[in-house]
């Protein structure tokens, strides 16, 4: 593996910054939900979801365009343990990632299929379960400089999971790795595709949450103030991507996003006291013309 990852660290990270510190979001209302975790946008619906993280009822949460939950959908043959992010497939079913692992401890990381059928109702059974292991872990939990087997980031793309892991090591340097996992019912081995940075503060550069736009050509990644952009990925190799860092001006413990279409992301944060438990929009192109 040390070779891996000698080439890994070959392809191109361009790190760019807007200048000054402006707010580039858009504030579009408060949610009425303390801690989101995820967010999903179907454009089959027009319809917007949110889920909590652990600590919290296994249900999901369509949301209005200004953040306020206007439905709810109890999930009922699944335990919230941590889940942390959300996303769908192109027919507009939905995936609940229960791979939150703070402590990098867990055996029982999961995926859950909940149908696009079952979304109108007051309540919903996972249809499926994925569940998989990180081949690369033999400890449970490794030594607190090598936990890097949390995750609360991932996407759906052609049939397969792509998971952004959350480096929670002693030292953070602000790499993560990037997995793949089929989505098939079953216990699977996610394959480790590859490496990348983002920046050295914790709070400020630990990914929390990924989406790819619908034209499948931009991944993006977000963390306490900033988003990531990867283009220029060859196939499904996310790491051979070229990354790209825009400052959102705004430090708040953002855990969700989802790309509304090809250039508009939604972002929430979590409620902090006073502070977060807002719905942003955000323009990607807006970001590039205020480098």
């Amino acid at each position: 593996m040390k070779s891996f990852y000698i080439i890994s660290s070959l392809f191109a990270v361009t790190l760019l910054s807007c200048s000054g510190s402006a707010q580039q979001l858009k504030e579009l209302g408060s949610t009425d939900l303390k801690e989101i975790s995820g967010l999903e946008y179907l454009p089959q619906s027009k319809s917007l979801w949110a889920l909590e993280d652990s600590g919290n009822e296994n249900k999901l949460y369509k949301i209005t365009d200004n953040g306020k939950s206007e439905a709810e959908v109890t999930i009922t043959n699944v335990v919230n343990t941590d889940w942390e992010e959300l996303t769908s497939d192109t027919e507009g079913n939905l995936y609940i990632g229960d791979f939150g692992n703070n402590d990098n401890a867990r055996k029982d990381l999961g995926i859950y299929k909940i149908d696009k059928s079952q979304l109108a109702g007051e309540t919903a059974a996972a249809s499926s379960k994925i569940t998989f292991s990180y081949p690369e872990q033999t400890e449970f939990p490794p030594k607190k400089s090598k936990r890097i087997f949390d995750c609360e980031a991932f996407f759906e793309h052609k049939g397969n999971f792509y998971l952004f892991t959350k480096n929670r090591s002693t030292g953070f340097n602000g790499s993560f790795n990037i997995y793949k996992v089929p989505n098939k019912e079953g216990d699977h081995k996610a394959v480790l595709l590859g490496s990348l940075t983002t920046c050295s503060t914790y709070k400020k550069c630990a990914v929390t949450a990924a989406d790819i736009s619908p034209d499948g050509t931009k991944a993006v990644l977000l963390t306490g103030d900033k988003v990531f952009v990867i283009t220029n990925f060859a196939n499904d190799n996310f790491a051979s991507g070229k990354m790209e860092m825009y400052e959102l001006g705004h430090a708040s413990q953002k855990e969700g996003l989802c790309f509304k279409d090809n250039d508009t992301l939604l972002i929430a944060d979590e409620k902090d006291k006073k502070t977060g438990g807002k719905l942003y929009e955000v323009k990607l192109s807006d970001l590039k013309t205020k480098l």
